[in-house]
């Protein structure tokens, strides 16, 4: 069992996110918590899950030298990325509503990656999920951004929640990875890591 394998380690979780936190909790794992404000900003050339990658090592680098030697080190970044476009957390209901607009009716790619670091290395994996919506009405788009906010999510929308209960038709990949944690690959990335 994992728990087992890394009783002698500390595994820091770097996010606020209470749907990670669940995760950690679910898969029986004894973690803390410690967040650091990070300027989420990447390179424009950057596509797809190099935007993920990039912003999951960057909120990393936030811990260089604070890192002892039983310590790993869990940061993560989902961007959801749809015709070439990366749709990141909505600031308004205007963005939210056009995001969500942009998503009726069509198929986007979800993309979590997780970065592990410990003091000797630092292995960087994404899950990429696809996600199709139906055709959100106005009034569906509207109901939602009013009574869920969804302004923490990339996207602007959790699957978890009422807009994912009735409007997603259709998704090939990690469920878990759309809440904004691939818990398989995580599982397996730390087996091998302390193994």
């Amino acid at each position: 069992m994992l728990k087992q394998k890394l009783k002698d380690y500390r595994l820091i979780l770097a996010s606020g996110s209470p749907r990670r936190h669940q995760f950690f909790k679910d898969m029986e794992l004894d973690f803390e918590v410690q967040i650091k404000s990070v300027d989420e900003v990447y390179p424009s050339e950057l596509q797809g899950a190099e935007i993920s990658d990039y912003l999951a090592k960057l909120k990393a680098s936030a811990f260089k030298d604070e890192l002892q030697s039983e310590d790993i080190l869990i940061t993560s970044d989902t961007v959801v990325w749809h015709k070439n476009e990366s749709l990141a957390k909505a600031a308004n209901d205007t963005e939210a509503k056009e995001m969500l607009s942009k998503l009726s009716g069509d198929w986007h790619q979800v993309i979590s990656s997780v970065c592990f670091t410990t003091v000797e290395r630092q292995i960087v994996q994404h899950s990429i999920t696809e996600v199709k919506f139906k055709h959100l009405s106005k009034s569906e788009i509207h109901h939602y951004i009013e009574k869920y906010k969804p302004f923490d999510k990339a996207g602007a929308y959790g699957i978890q929640e009422w807009i994912g209960l009735i409007g997603i038709e259709e998704i090939k990949g990690s469920y878990t990875s759309v809440v904004g944690l691939p818990t398989q690959l995580v599982y397996d990335t730390l087996s091998k890591l302390v193994t």
